[in-house]
């Protein structure tokens, strides 16, 4: 056996913030975007006519423990 240890020869540039930070604003907007689907859709804050969206998301709603009926 021989004693050679092999180092990595590519190691991981870091990222800058500056490049991470819009993706998180945009990822953080179509979370809470969900979110309001999921949680709120329905009733007096309802922003779509209807119960379309309701039905859609009705078994995620009961998932995540939102009340719902």
């Amino acid at each position: 056996m021989s004693d050679i240890v092999l180092e990595p020869i590519a190691r991981p540039a870091p990222i800058p913030v500056g490049e991470i930070l819009p993706w998180a604003v945009f990822g953080g907007l179509i979370l809470l975007l969900a979110i309001y689907f999921v949680g709120a859709e329905e009733g007096a804050t309802s922003l779509i006519a209807g119960s379309y969206v309701h039905e859609f998301v009705h078994d995620g709603r009961h998932l995540l423990g939102f009340p719902c009926h």
